[in-house]
């Protein structure tokens, strides 16, 4: 198969990428400028942010934060990478997954800060977990990244953290929260979340961007990244409805895409509305931090790590 830019000038150059949902063929090279291309046009529609705003992109080491970091950077975008160190000792893989960081941030020259979990709380993510009422690791780690994201944007004078949330990731979560009816998890999911609260703005540039681009995008780049998942993730809900979806865009190329930009479009404003002002922030008591209750959920769990 032929790339169809280079076919309409004439050119014989070979297609290393079909993309379905577009009818669109594409070699290296066009694909990237495509795969960038979308990527500055969400930016845009969305008003994520401009080049006069520094950007904290959240790394982990995976192939679609550090596809994000990369792209943001050859946009000349001032970005800045942020890793949360978990303190994960099976298969070395925080350890890996900080050196990759690292690595990858010589190669953009670029800074990266780096958060050490045990260093800074005296806790891994896993004892974390084990002192917290919820058990499960990957709830307790998701609230936790989430606070410190925020925390060191604050902190660091960042307006703005971008993750590298795909199509897939996004879609996955609308059909979950559709299933059950989450009003306010609807009323909330959107490519920004705006500055508000004491929250920083929290974007996803890759919103529109399917999983399959992104891996492709990396591995064109010859971006070196995490291959193995977190050892402690179980088959997340998420999964599910990923597989739901996939199958559903095998057969009607498109589907995920139009789910979503139609929900964003015809049911977000309407779940928006729903949802204002029904929560009200304060101040955490300990730490300052945004929060509903007068303690935040991370400080809860560090004080009864504390006590035991």
């Amino acid at each position: 198969m032929l790339c169809k830019i280079c076919k309409s000038k004439g050119k014989r150059e070979k297609a290393v990428i079909y993309l379905r949902h577009h009818r669109l063929a594409l070699c290296r090279e066009h694909f990237i400028e495509w795969f960038e291309r979308q990527t500055e046009k969400t930016i845009k529609e969305f008003k994520m942010f401009s080049r006069k705003e520094k950007v904290l992109v959240a790394v982990s080491g995976g192939k679609d934060s550090l596809s994000l970091w990369f792209a943001l950077n050859k946009l000349r975008y001032e970005t800045y990478g942020l890793h949360i160190s978990l303190g994960i000792e099976k298969w070395d893989y925080s350890k890996k997954s900080l050196e990759i960081c690292r690595k990858f941030s010589d190669r953009i020259e670029r800074p990266l800060i780096v958060f050490n979990l045990k260093e800074e709380f005296g806790y891994t993510i896993e004892e974390i977990a084990k002192g917290s009422k919820r058990k499960d690791v990957c709830s307790v780690c998701g609230s936790f990244k989430r606070y410190l994201m925020n925390k060191i944007a604050k902190e660091k004078g960042f307006k703005v953290v971008a993750t590298g949330h795909n199509l897939d990731d996004e879609s996955a979560l609308l059909l979950s929260n559709t299933i059950r009816w989450e009003v306010g998890y609807l009323g909330r999911q959107s490519p920004v979340l705006p500055e508000e609260g004491g929250f920083a703005r929290k974007v996803k540039p890759f919103c529109f961007l399917t999983e399959k681009e992104t891996v492709s995008y990396a591995i064109l780049n010859e971006i070196e990244y995490m291959k193995t998942g977190c050892p402690n993730a179980k088959e997340a809900t998420s999964s599910h409805f990923k597989r739901a979806l996939a199958y559903l865009e095998h057969q009607m190329p498109g589907t995920k895409l139009r789910f979503y930009k139609e929900f964003l479009r015809k049911a977000k404003p309407i779940f928006e509305k729903e949802v204002r002002g029904k929560v009200e922030l304060n101040e955490c008591q300990v730490c300052g931090m945004p929060t509903t209750a007068p303690v935040c959920s991370v400080c809860r769990t560090l004080q009864r790590l504390k006590e035991c």
